[in-house]
């Protein structure tokens, strides 16, 4: 399946880092600077999970509606918004003549009340909104509508759609420079990413990319961004301000281990690595964004690992494991994981809530 993520979860965590906790790392899982828990979407349960990672535990689930997927929290934590989609599951290799014809009327942005933790509305999105990325100053949500090969933007203070572009086939995975000056958007099916400009909401550039780009991340300061290949096994390096291509990071397994296949990415700007699930590689790679080349892997995390991400203070990664049904906890210095938490069938994506 597809997903995809932008780096404000990240960075606000950044924001956020508290000082080191003397518990063993079951106990400080999770426990740092308010954002002490996590959400994941469960695309066939048409829930969204409340995990506390600490404790190892699933403490709320939220009914949204069909096939939840892309998610993000509002930049001051009272909101998590998440994708959701009327279209059928299309397995790989699937005949879509042998599939139920689409719901269109339960596409949309669902908004979720993180402190009454329930869903309070759902906003227009476009057909088939797979993953979206917010706006620095939350104002605005960027939405990859997968079917149509469109992106739309939607004006979060009106609850309006401020505008739709077209971009490449299968749009999936958005990220908004930190300046918000620029969006990129992965698409697929094209091999590329769309750079759009967030005034005019006009193309701005194309990028190649190794086959079937996933998921894109910002560094801090906008200089670069990394794109997630799947098929291409790899990570593309680009030059954010000048929407260029640097280069290409192979992405690897140890002998015996499945092929990776290069999916979600966390990036920790402290140690300069770039966490990237590895799908039905059932692993976490570890770039180093420096010397731009793998410098290790954690291996055997769960069954096809889709989401990530990363704890505030950037001591445990959270993997969405989306055919083993769980939801993995890693510690980022030791490589271990810490546990696996059962949530629910066919977790698709993982954020950081308060």
């Amino acid at each position: 399946m597809r997903m995809s993520t932008g780096l404000h979860g990240v960075t606000l965590g950044l924001a956020l880092l508290a000082a080191a906790c003397t518990s063993g790392p079951a106990e400080r899982a999770g426990s740092q600077a308010g954002w002490t828990h996590v959400a994941a979407s469960l695309e066939s349960d048409g829930q969204v999970a409340i995990i506390d990672p600490a404790a190892g535990t699933v403490v709320a689930r939220i009914d949204v509606g069909k096939r939840p997927r892309g998610m993000r929290t509002s930049p001051d934590g009272t909101r998590l918004y998440v994708a959701l989609s009327g279209s059928p599951i299309a397995p790989p290799g699937v005949d879509p003549s042998t599939l139920p014809p689409p719901d269109r009327s339960s596409d949309g942005i669902g908004v979720i009340d993180l402190e009454r933790r329930t869903l309070v509305q759902t906003l227009p999105s476009g057909q088939d909104p797979e993953a979206f990325d917010i706006s620095p100053d939350g104002h605005t949500l960027y939405i990859s509508n997968e079917e149509t090969a469109e992106m739309t933007a939607l004006d979060l203070e009106t609850g309006q759609v401020k505008g739709v572009v077209k971009v490449g086939e299968e749009p999936e995975g958005v990220g908004v420079r930190p300046d918000d000056a620029v969006v990129y958007v992965t698409c697929e099916e094209t091999n590329e990413v769309v750079a759009v400009d967030t005034r005019t909401l006009q193309v701005i550039a194309h990028m190649p990319t190794g086959g079937r780009p996933r998921w894109v991340v910002f560094t801090p300061d906008g200089s670069r961004a990394f794109v997630s290949a799947e098929a291409g096994g790899s990570i593309a390096e680009i030059d954010a301000q000048r929407h260029e291509i640097l280069g290409a990071i192979p992405i690897t397994a140890p002998p015996g281990a499945p092929t990776p296949l290069p999916m979600g990415l966390a990036l920790d700007m402290d140690r300069r690595r770039l966490f990237v699930a590895t799908g039905r590689g059932r692993g976490v790679a570890i770039v180093n964004i420096d010397s731009r080349s793998q410098v290790g892997s954690i291996e055997d995390v769960g069954q096809r690992p889709w989401g990530i991400a990363l704890s505030a203070d950037n001591r445990f990664l959270y993997t969405a494991n989306g055919t083993s049904g769980d939801v993995s906890v890693i510690d980022t210095a030791s490589h271990e994981v810490v546990r696996r938490i059962a949530v629910g069938s066919r977790p698709w994506g993982v954020v950081l809530v308060p």
